[in-house]
């Protein structure tokens, strides 16, 4: 597990830096636009703009709908965009104990319901493009298209033991059972968690991946290209886009290329 931190502390890097950006609509603010669902036992909070074929757009661990503040603008000149606040993430407050990306994937299938959506495309970053694949796997018939970006199966990159699982989740839950002394502390415990356990897809899900998808990561990301490759391979209808120059946030280091690849996919 030792290898997990310094990932960790990387994508925290890269989500400080992106989210610093400015832009002159407040993405993720927006008194305007944005508006509270509540669903499955806590409210979910997501902004929609433009109109058209709805695309969803789920940010990373730890961030917020201002990860697409470089995304939405080109998008909303054509499609509709939801962009939407992870659950106990940005403005989706949620006070339970426990954080799962199947939750935060079933999470988006009901709010797609309460917006009457039946079908949509899905754009997702790190921990948002694991969770568009989840969506994909686990409610095939919400998703026209994904394109899914610096992803990742495993927590440590190598197929997990059940042995080693049952261990992590003994740890997990001995952990739920502390008294932490601010619910903000208890909240960023759940999201760092959240990446060092998990997620766990195995192989063979992927193959329920009914969509055609768009798997990408940059040269140098900190997901390896070869688990990229993977998990590309294993999609029935899958495409691999390796970002030459590019680290983790191929979305903003470059993107315009993202914008207009990504546009054309979904379009073709």
């Amino acid at each position: 597990m030792k290898k997990i931190i310094p990932l960790l502390i990387a994508l925290q890097v890269v989500t400080m830096l992106c989210y610093s950006q400015v832009s002159s609509i407040p993405y993720g603010k927006n008194p305007y636009t944005g508006r509270y669902y509540k669903i499955r036992g806590f409210k979910i909070y997501c902004e929609v703009y433009g109109e058209g074929t709805p695309v969803l757009m789920i940010h990373g661990n730890g961030g917020s709908i201002a990860a697409f503040s470089q995304t939405i603008p080109y998008f909303e000149e054509k499609y509709m965009v939801i962009a939407v606040d992870s659950r106990a993430q940005g403005n989706s407050i949620d006070k339970s104990d426990t954080l799962t990306f199947e939750m935060m994937a079933d999470d988006f299938n009901v709010l797609l319901d309460s917006l009457h959506i039946k079908k949509t495309y899905v754009i997702g970053w790190s921990d948002g493009g694991i969770c568009a694949l989840l969506l994909a796997i686990r409610h095939p018939d919400k998703v026209i298209k994904l394109a899914s970006t610096g992803a990742n199966l495993w927590p440590n990159f190598e197929p997990i033991s059940a042995s080693e699982w049952k261990s992590m989740q003994r740890q997990y839950k001995g952990q739920l059972r502390r008294t932490w002394p601010t619910a903000v502390e208890k909240n960023d415990w759940k999201i760092t968690k959240l990446d060092e356990f998990q997620p766990n897809i195995p192989l063979a899900a992927l193959r329920k991946i009914q969509c055609p998808s768009l798997i990408i990561c940059g040269d140098h990301d900190v997901i390896p290209v070869k688990h990229t490759v993977l998990i590309s391979k294993n999609i029935p209808k899958g495409h691999l886009w390796i970002v030459a120059n590019s680290g983790h946030a191929t979305l903003m280091e470059h993107s315009d290329e993202f914008n207009e690849k990504v546009d054309d996919f979904f379009s073709h």
